[in-house]
């Protein structure tokens, strides 16, 4: 491992074995890390979440409690210093994969190669110069690592994807939706993160970042939606005598810009 806040963070973490199942310390820090993040900005849950802090860390001695902001502060300093799914990179070097019913996260190259070549083909600054700001939905979003590669490629392209650019992004385990939150949040993205199944349509928890609040993304995703064109009616077309050739297969976008 070249990384050396990536080291940091695996003796971190490991200090706390003897004691606790790792997997369960992994899924407490990401946690606490979140709600520490969103109850300095969400008024709305504070309280609830606040109650859900206090819950998680009466496992714990004092001395172990110590080790959870020593971690954040090297995730912090990890991402200060390059773009990348820190959270799943240390996820995947503790072995938690295994216990983890089988879940791998995309490594974080192979999301930076798929961002760049969606960014160079959409002309983010057209699109923002026509609706003020770029829109992109994850419907799996694990630790994050899309989202993150999408933010480096558009910061590439000279946007300043903190203020142009907002995220929706959901999760069927509350555990990556806590990762991605951690991550969204330090890099101050503007973003909405869910709990829910993309699939069966059920989502069970908002959490918004930071970014999302300071900059009333709420507002401005309401005003851009009223300023859309209305959908009406139309007749039904007839069904021509000769049948079109299929278009040609050209896949499908990986982020959603509001074209």
């Amino acid at each position: 491992m070249s990384n050396p806040h990536l080291q940091s963070i695996i003796k971190l973490f490991e200090s706390l074995r003897y004691r606790h199942d790792l997997y369960g310390v992994f899924s407490d820090w990401c946690e606490c890390a979140a709600i520490s993040l969103s109850n300095a900005i969400d008024l709305n849950t504070r309280e609830k979440r606040e109650q859900r802090y206090m819950d998680i860390v009466k496992r714990y001695e004092r001395h172990e409690l110590e080790v959870f902001p020593q971690i954040l502060g090297e995730v912090v300093m990890a991402l200060e210093t390059a773009p990348q799914d820190i959270l799943g990179s240390t996820f995947h070097a503790l072995e938690l994969h295994n216990k983890a019913r089988g879940q791998f996260f995309t490594p974080y190259e192979l999301c930076r190669l798929m961002a760049q070549l969606q960014v160079s083909g959409k002309e983010p600054e057209a699109i923002i110069k026509e609706r003020g700001f770029l829109t992109a939905h994850e419907p799996a979003v694990g630790a994050g690592a899309t989202v993150i590669a999408l933010a480096e490629a558009l910061m590439d392209a000279g946007v300043n994807y903190q203020q142009h650019l907002h995220v929706v992004a959901v999760d069927v385990d509350p555990r990556a939706v806590h990762m991605s939150y951690v991550q969204f949040s330090l890099m101050h993205i503007p973003a909405h993160v869910i709990v829910g199944d993309t699939l069966r349509m059920t989502f069970s928890e908002d959490w918004y970042t930071p970014a999302h609040i300071m900059g009333g993304w709420s507002r401005k995703l309401r005003s851009a939606q009223l300023k859309a064109p209305t959908v009406v009616d139309a007749p039904p077309l007839e069904t021509p005598d000769i049948e079109a050739e299929p278009p040609a297969k050209i896949g499908l976008p990986l982020f959603d810009f509001g074209l």
